[in-house]
């Protein structure tokens, strides 16, 4: 039996309580915009990713990745609150369901689902749950990119200017058409 007073027990149970009414909006709004998409086509809504650049398809990825962790996770906030209000009503709510010692007040407030103390925390597993895309990626043909490796450093900003300024500059068609005119009227 927990040792928290009445007046703490409302303030976690308030607490636990707006926690739930947060995550129930996220999901609702979530379902809103739709479910997560399962494939590229249907996160996109393009009919094919040949057009695109494959930072394109990388960022969309990137993005598909973190939206089911972040779901992933508030999942299971959201049955880790609801287990704690059962808890609560059971009269187990503070103690840790691993070897029944007293949660510490302060640690409740800090985390108010929590079944465990510090010592008995378990560790937090990473979801394997992986964008569909990456089952058919491919790693990059061997020696993709050594050219660029090998190339580096070759052109300095001390040779660029003579390397661009024999294609011309802004200035030299015009400089070129007036030596022309000049020519063209002094031949005449």
């Amino acid at each position: 039996m927990s040792t928290l007073t009445q007046d703490q027990r409302k303030e976690l149970q308030q607490a636990l309580l707006e926690q739930r009414e947060d995550l129930q909006r996220h999901f609702e709004s979530s379902m809103e915009d739709g479910a997560p998409a399962e494939s590229f086509k249907d996160s996109t809504g393009e009919l094919s990713s040949y057009d695109n650049h494959p930072a394109d398809a990388g960022t969309e990825t990137f993005e598909r990745s973190r939206d089911l962790a972040i779901d992933d996770t508030l999942t299971n906030e959201f049955n880790q609150v609801n287990d704690a209000l059962e808890r609560m009503e059971e009269g187990t709510y503070g103690t840790c369901v691993t070897c029944g010692k007293e949660i510490p007040f302060e640690r409740l407030q800090a985390i108010p689902y929590t079944a465990y103390c510090i010592d008995d925390t378990p560790n937090r597993d990473v979801s394997n749950d992986r964008p569909v895309e990456e089952e058919v990626m491919t790693m990059p043909p061997s020696g993709a990119g050594e050219g660029r490796q090998r190339n580096a450093g070759k052109f300095d900003q001390a040779e660029a200017w003579e390397a661009v300024e024999e294609y011309g500059t802004s200035n030299s068609p015009a400089m070129a058409a007036k030596r022309d005119v000049k020519n063209y009227d002094e031949n005449m």
